[in-house]
């Protein structure tokens, strides 16, 4: 099971029209349903230009968590991943610059620092003990795809380059094994990863 699997990733609409914002998945591939891509970016759109009603705005962790029903005929999968990353750095970036001018420029380094610090005190511990295990008869992540993935993502920290792109780490997938490793840690974890990402660029 993969930390940002298609299912989990990306609905269906019911007004059966036609769109043509993406290319459709070509034969037999399915697609993400065009009438709730076209729903959610028009929501984007209107949040971004302050016209969302629903309250406080879409968020950068709002897009990274959209989900879409697959279907025949759908949009084409990576087209519409491609544009929603692109669209969760345009909200991060918003958010950053609206953070710094609420609290200055040392107050967001501060807070980036710290979950600096939290990420990387989870990932270095010991391989096998970096997360909890699901109880006896449950399944997790598989824990040495977990802990290669983490090296990895160690190693960019420890370089100080950004060898990962977002999209990488939101993207990545896992097995899954009897008591692996507990699903909901892992991914807060890689939220951070992706957050730090887009806060050093």
């Amino acid at each position: 099971m993969g930390a940002r699997s298609q299912q989990a990733r990306r609905g269906a609409g019911q007004n059966g029209a036609v769109h043509t914002s993406f290319p459709l998945a070509s034969g037999s591939h399915p697609g993400y349903a065009p009438e709730q891509v076209d729903e959610f970016l028009a929501r984007a759109r209107a949040s971004y230009e302050g016209a969302d009603t629903a309250g406080a705005g879409m968020t950068a962790a709002e897009v990274r968590h959209t989900a879409f029903q697959v279907k025949r005929g759908g949009y084409a999968t990576r087209y519409v991943d491609a544009a929603l990353d692109r669209l969760e750095e345009v909200f991060f970036e918003r958010e950053r610059r609206a953070k710094v001018r609420a609290a200055g420029e040392d107050a967001w380094w501060d807070e980036t620092r710290a979950l600096l610090s939290e990420v990387r005190g989870r990932i270095q511990r010991p391989r096998g003990r970096r997360f909890r295990r699901r109880g006896l008869f449950a399944t997790g992540y598989r824990r040495s795809q977990v802990d290669a993935f983490l090296d990895r993502v160690s190693e960019m920290f420890e370089r100080r380059e950004l060898a990962l792109k977002p999209a990488e780490v939101r993207d990545v997938v896992f097995h899954s094994q009897w008591r692996g490793y507990d699903e909901d840690q892992v991914d807060a974890l890689l939220d951070g990863v992706v957050e730090l990402i887009l806060a050093t660029r």
